[in-house]
């Protein structure tokens, strides 16, 4: 049986209904029972998604697509405060609900595991969702992307387990009250947000402190960013910290990490016991966050066994390393990667996986702020593929920065010894790229914005 939607939530009006975030809630308040209608600026799929639970989704932001017998109006922290649905719904005196607190109501009762970290989120809490399903404990889960699986990035179980992506960027994860937190690493990023690592600590220590009393934090031991973190919180009584990785002391310790192809398989120690399964992703990182998921779920009371058996059942999330096709020998994949230490783990996955294949890297820069602050960092990751083509910085939700472009990035990997193609044009990319592919290499499509519409595109003019 269906949890109660609050009453705030039953006919809610959601300003970006088709984001990643926004639409998860909203599929989850429709499959609930909640008359949910909301506004994106195109059509998309998720739209059409959403129309079919019952939805009712505007293209286009205007005031009057705001009912006037909305119980709330949620909003993520993207939409500007000139928004005419926002100032609509002042006028009406319709609450305004930050997507956060949406999600947060969306837990109340259940157990909730909230997956957090600069990098690694989306993976780890797809595959909670995939194995917690296959387990058959049919759990309620909201993540930052579309599962291989289902095909969702959300749903409605009628378990009693919530798994749930949380968004460190805007501070908003420190709404959440988890039995089981999962950190996996700390780094700086969303500058605009944060103006050093000792803000970062901060916002995770309270995220952490919002774990319940008795629940668990489950935090990589290898990562300097976590391990710094775990020191800062260990101290709390009510708190039962696990960790996990490679290092020597670690409670759920990484013995092996061996790379099949486009798989890899996985031995832990865990509870004086060795444990092997197949991780369906290639990469390291990918390995550790399959084990983060593992030490997670074990502390659900889940029996490891059964629960690493599960995790092989994951077979992806779209844009984290997804085979997009193959055309003239040359296969295009694509990752959402855009902070230097995901496109460096990417990119060393990709290595391992097809080692004698030529690695080229289409690479959109995302934010002018994190290139201002993290463009050098970028180049140097860029000079792991044999060529790369650089475009134009994706700006989101920023205005441009003066003296901010991508030239920061094809400087600093032209000096890192990289291949780099500058191109201004997004559309002018497949063909720059089928001057560039042979048989047997991979392209590697890279970054958060719309970098991933060239795949089909690509593929296209490889064939032809």
């Amino acid at each position: 049986m269906a949890p109660a939607v609050p009453s705030a939530m039953e006919r809610p009006h959601f300003i970006g209904i088709g984001g990643a975030g926004m639409s998860g809630i909203a599929k989850i308040l429709a499959q609930r029972g909640a008359k949910v209608a909301g506004s994106d600026a195109k059509e998309s799929a998720t739209a059409e998604s959403l129309r079919a639970l019952g939805a009712t989704v505007h293209i286009g932001h205007a005031a009057e697509h705001l009912a006037a017998d909305a119980s709330c109006v949620v909003v993520s922290s993207a939409i500007r405060a000139d928004n005419p649905e926002l100032a609509r719904a002042a006028e009406l005196s319709v609450p305004v609900v930050h997507r956060s607190d949406a999600l947060a109501s969306l837990m109340t009762g259940l157990r909730s595991i909230a997956v957090a970290g600069t990098h690694g989120k989306t993976t780890t809490t797809s595959m909670l969702a995939v194995a917690l399903t296959e387990l058959g404990l049919d759990p309620s889960y909201a993540i930052g992307g579309d599962l291989e699986g289902p095909g969702t990035n959300a749903r409605h179980g009628e378990g009693e387990i919530f798994v749930a992506e949380a968004d460190e960027s805007d501070r908003s994860f420190q709404k959440y009250d988890p039995e089981v937190a999962i950190v996996l690493n700390v780094e700086l990023d969303h500058h605009a947000n944060y103006a050093s690592m000792d803000e970062i600590y901060e916002s995770f220590e309270t995220f952490v402190g919002k774990v319940v009393p008795g629940g668990t934090l489950v935090i990589a031991a290898d990562q300097p960013g976590a391990v710094e973190l775990a020191s800062r919180v260990r101290d709390r009584s009510s708190l039962k910290v696990v960790t996990y990785g490679e290092s020597e002391g670690a409670d759920v310790r990484i013995h092996k990490v061996t790379p099949r192809g486009l798989t890899s398989e996985v031995t832990v120690m865990l509870d004086g016991r060795l444990l092997t399964f197949t991780v369906s992703v290639p990469g390291r990182h990918y390995a550790h966050n399959a084990v983060a998921a593992l030490a997670a779920g074990v502390a659900l009371g889940i029996p490891a066994h059964n629960l690493a058996s599960a995790l092989g059942t994951y077979t992806g999330v779209k844009r984290r390393l997804q085979l997009k096709g193959e055309a003239a020998g040359v296969q295009v994949i694509d990752s959402y990667a855009h902070h230097p230490t995901e496109m460096t783990a990417d990119l060393e996955a990709m290595r391992g996986a097809a080692a004698d294949s030529r690695l080229l890297v289409v690479f959109q820069p995302h934010l002018f702020s994190r290139t201002q602050e993290l463009g050098a960092e970028m180049g140097q990751a860029l000079a792991l593929a044999d060529a790369s083509v650089v475009l134009d910085i994706y700006p989101a939700r920023e205005d441009p920065i003066p003296g901010i472009t991508s030239e920061l990035i094809i400087d600093a990997a032209r000096t890192a010894g990289a291949e780099v193609t500058a191109v201004h044009d997004k559309a002018a990319v497949p063909e720059v790229i089928a001057g560039m592919a042979r048989p047997g290499d991979l392209v590697l499509t890279m970054g958060a914005g719309d970098v991933t519409d060239l795949g089909p595109m690509i593929l296209a003019r490889l064939s032809n």
